[in-house]
């Protein structure tokens, strides 16, 4: 399988200097569906916005789940080291560097298990309406990781204490974790548009500053 398989759009940014964004859509969206909020969050910073590649009912996934919020996490493994391939081939492709992800629901899972998996893919990551992905996370090493977690105070799929613990495991991994809990539900708000543009602004000035890293494949 060729590594730039996955269906993708590339828009290239302003700002060389600030990693690009990740951006990874929830059940039933596609390569489009996140531009116009990575543009709202982010305009300068170049976009890489990828399609799960599976399918259920017709929906597109990033891996398979057993039922609502029961994870097949064989899959999940497998799914998050593919699109992991993916985005090291892609900073080859088009001369980027390692990229912050923007996942919301489904696409923040695999963000936050290739965050588990393959950390130095990622520089960091906006995980949206994310869950644990993994009932046993590796004890990888996230220092120098920034990740922030918006999640709904009101949402029906997303259980309080799953979010939280997905919190601890990352900081305990040695990641900076910016969590708020925000008066929604599952959907994305103007909040949320808002509290990420934020974070991105006051991230320090990516490893693009540096010129084109070593990608490890």
């Amino acid at each position: 399988m060729s590594k730039l398989s996955f269906i993708h759009r590339f828009e290239r940014g302003t700002r060389r200097d600030l990693a690009p964004l990740l951006l990874l859509h929830g059940t039933g969206g596609d390569e489009n569906d996140l531009i116009p909020l990575g543009r709202m969050v982010a305009p300068d910073r170049a976009l890489l916005s990828v399609r799960g590649q599976v399918l259920e009912g017709g929906a597109p996934r990033f891996f398979r789940r057993l039922a609502e919020g029961v994870f097949d996490e064989a899959d999940v493994v497998r799914r998050a080291y593919e699109l992991a391939d993916f985005v090291d081939a892609a900073r080859k492709e088009y001369d980027i560097t390692a990229p912050v992800a923007l996942g919301y629901s489904n696409g923040a899972n695999i963000a936050a298990a290739m965050l588990l998996l393959r950390p130095q893919t990622l520089y960091g990551a906006v995980l949206l309406r994310a869950m644990a992905p993994l009932a046993r996370p590796p004890q990888g090493d996230l220092a120098g990781k920034s990740v922030m977690l918006l999640s709904g105070q009101h949402d029906p799929i997303v259980a309080p204490g799953n979010v939280e613990g997905l919190a601890k495991t990352l900081a305990a991994l040695g990641a900076r974790v910016d969590g708020r809990m925000l008066p929604v539900g599952h959907q994305l708000s103007q909040l949320d548009v808002n509290l990420a543009r934020e974070w991105l602004t006051e991230q320090p000035i990516s490893e693009g500053s540096r010129g084109n890293q070593a990608v490890n494949a």
